[in-house]
């Protein structure tokens, strides 16, 4: 990593209040690094630019969409009837609408709804590049677990034909087995490289993507915990930090704010004038005031009545996501309960499987077996070995996931924000 990013990464962790750094987990990056990865990410960024556009739209609601009209005009009388004369004539005229005070209200009220649905975007767009991050993050660590796998593999069978080819130099063993031997290492040896290959490809996609993360030389092995509490208490925690309900719900009551000022701009806005003139060289000095009034037609009837209809699609909208997040935080929940249970099985065939290829291996040694039943005991051991660690990987990632989006891991909100506290 660059200094800059070093830099960064140490002024923001001095930053940060002591609440919000929690205790890093042993299988994830460090939470100053994840932390400053989130706020550094484009997207985030992004949403902070919209927050402040959403501030400037206040600013022009507040202040309305009328302004002071000059009106200048100069002309040239000619009067032919005695006496028969030209004069020079001039005009000024100062004209503005008036919004009424109703309008103000919910136009400020629109600004305000505007800058709370930046808000929770910007929350919105941090919990996904947290989601992403920790997706790559395991994405990396399944590839790394792959590699250490086949690399023991790989040490196991070298071992082997190590010693089988000892034996055939002893005319202990026949010259087959070391053939057999000399394959299946050469397939594993092959296994391995592709595995490798696939670890440098993640590892380099979660630096381009989150160059702050600095990936560790080793990561420990945790065993997945178990899930504490109740379905409904986990779902009702991510149903009440969802932030896509959040937008949604923000989407919806700016709509009704909108539907109802479209409501009150069924009510014209009176405009008042000003008006100056000066005729017959001056002879005549004219001072008078004006007051127009649209008349109402169809077309304002017809935008209140499509106003209205936008509001209650968005409520409609509202609704169909807050059903679709209690189905996802059902179904994560339930993934991750089942991810650890199938953790425990694979493990226990893993475990049993070793131990049989152990005895095999043992007995061929001893003369009492063939070298393929050895061979195909250790890959049977070894593919049990490697789905136990994906497994392990899988139930960690679920239960990651579910606390990422109960807001239980990193620090995901933005009243914690000294930037977002400047909004």
């Amino acid at each position: 990593m660059n200094s800059l990013a070093t830099l960064s990464i140490a002024l923001l962790s001095a930053l940060l209040p002591a609440s919000a750094l929690p205790a890093t987990a042993p299988d994830l990056p460090p939470d100053a690094q994840v932390i400053a990865a989130l706020r550094s990410s484009p997207a985030v960024s992004a949403a902070d630019e919209h927050i402040d556009a959403q501030q400037a739209r206040a600013r022009r609601l507040g202040a309305g969409p009328y302004e002071w009209t000059l009106g200048l005009g100069e002309q040239s009388r000619r009067v032919r009837t005695a006496p028969e004369g030209r004069y020079t004539e001039w005009d000024v005229g100062l004209e503005r609408t008036v919004r009424l005070p109703g309008k103000r209200d919910l136009d400020q009220q629109l600004g305000a709804a505007g800058i709370a649905t930046a808000r929770v975007g910007r929350g919105d767009a941090v919990h996904e590049t947290g989601r992403n991050l920790l997706a790559m993050w395991f994405d990396w660590l399944r590839e790394e677990a792959a590699v250490v796998e086949w690399r023991h593999q790989r040490d196991n069978l070298s071992r082997q034909a190590q010693v089988l080819g000892r034996r055939v130099e002893l005319g202990d063993a026949p010259r087959l087995e070391r053939l057999q031997a000399d394959a299946a290492l050469a397939q594993v040896t092959a296994q391995l490289s592709q595995a490798e290959g696939r670890a440098r490809v993640a590892a380099e996609r979660l630096r381009r993507q989150h160059p702050l993360v600095v990936l560790p030389v080793t990561v420990p092995e945790v065993p997945p915990e178990a899930i504490d509490g109740q379905a409904e208490d986990w779902i009702l925690a991510i149903v009440q930090h969802n932030h896509e309900l959040a937008v949604a719900r923000a989407e919806s009551a700016r709509a009704r704010i909108n539907a109802s000022r479209s409501d009150a701009e069924r009510l014209p806005d009176p405009s008042f004038g000003i008006r100056l003139s000066r005729e017959r060289s001056g002879e005549e000095r004219l001072l008078g005031v004006s007051l127009s009034l649209p008349l109402p037609g169809e077309g304002r009837r017809a935008d209140s009545d499509a106003a209205l209809a936008e509001a209650r699609a968005s409520a409609h909208r509202e609704a169909g996501v807050q059903r679709r997040v209690e189905a996802e935080a059902a179904a994560l929940f339930r993934q991750a309960v089942a991810a650890r249970s199938g953790w425990l099985g694979q493990r226990l065939a893993a475990d049993a499987l070793a131990r049989s290829a152990d005895l095999t291996e043992r007995a061929w040694q001893l003369g009492e077996g063939r070298l393929a039943e050895t061979l195909a005991a250790r890959r049977l051991a070894h593919e049990a070995h490697l789905a136990a660690q994906m497994a392990r990987l899988e139930a960690r990632e679920r239960y990651w996931r579910l606390m990422l989006d109960a807001h239980r891991l990193w620090d995901l909100d933005d009243e914690n924000h000294p930037e977002q506290q400047s909004h």
